[in-house]
């Protein structure tokens, strides 16, 4: 009997408990940042979420988009400008973000889950997310007070995977809101009161040395979470993060997750595996 064939069986018999548990369990997995940038990488990504499909899972996708809009904005001439990390959206701008992920990133994704034997639906934020726009000079971005679940709920009643996208109609006038894709992704976690969220970037977790990856923190709770924000080691980006995740948490939430999408079937690692490869925040 060859050796590697036995593994093989071990691998999978690891992950039996994990796949008997999580059948008919939704998952809420937000993709963004570098890990959506190498399509190798994006491929690898989505025949994960397709296996997570075949054994009963029911994945629900938020995808991020900034990189890709940047440069559709370069390309028709704008000039792409932050304040405090959010991006300036004007009228112009607006039109940009919506056409990039109605046209690009969404229905790239969805043909992709297909293509892989997968089930797939693209979802427009605009029919899930409701929002205000935020006060300042930022235009037209806003965040989510709350999400329609219609959509959402029949696509995983007829085992699609929902791909949705990080845009709100605003509750006063109906128009369209360019939101943070992590926020809305928590948003939509809390009311689906997903059994996992998971979010899928650039970076392995939380680390103790951002540049040292032996320092990986595998397991937060709030308590560990606030020393560590007085240590300086969460700030930055990080602080929304985490804050929105304990918030979803608290919300009815299982178990957050974060994990370098960049690494080799990331999700089948984190989910399946006795150990797994990112930072578990839990309550």
């Amino acid at each position: 009997m060859n050796e590697n064939q036995i593994k093989k069986a071990d691998v999978l018999l690891e992950a039996l408990p994990y796949m008997q548990g999580f059948r008919g369990c939704t998952f809420l997995i937000k993709v963004g940042g570098s890990a959506m940038e190498d399509p190798a990488v994006v491929d690898t990504f989505l025949k994960d979420v397709v296996f997570l499909e075949a054994v009963g899972i029911n994945p629900v996708i938020v995808h991020g988009g900034g990189k890709a809009i940047s440069k559709a904005m370069k390309d028709s001439g704008l000039e792409a400008k932050f304040i405090n990390g959010m991006r300036v959206t004007d009228e112009e701008t607006i039109k940009i973000v919506e056409q990039t992920l109605a046209r690009v990133i969404n229905p790239d994704i969805v043909n992709k889950i297909n293509a892989f034997g997968g089930k797939a639906v693209g979802v427009p934020g605009t029919e899930v997310f409701t929002g205000e726009k935020m006060k300042g000079d930022l235009g037209w971005v806003g965040e989510v007070n709350d999400c329609k679940l219609g959509l959402i709920q029949a696509a995983v009643a007829g085992e699609f995977v929902p791909v949705v996208s990080p845009v709100a109609r605003e509750n006063e006038s109906g128009k369209t809101l360019n939101v943070n894709a992590d926020l809305a992704a928590c948003a939509l976690a809390t009311r689906l009161k997903a059994t996992k969220l998971i979010f899928l970037s650039d970076v392995r977790g939380v680390m103790r040395d951002f540049k040292d990856e032996s320092t990986l923190i595998p397991s937060l709770n709030p308590a560990a979470i606030e020393e560590l924000k007085k240590e300086g080691i969460i700030s930055g980006g990080m602080i929304p993060k985490v804050d929105s995740s304990l918030e979803s948490l608290r919300g009815g939430v299982g178990k957050v997750h974060l994990i370098d999408g960049r690494i080799p079937h990331a999700l089948i690692l984190e989910i399946f595996t006795d150990v797994g490869i990112g930072t578990e925040i839990h309550l």
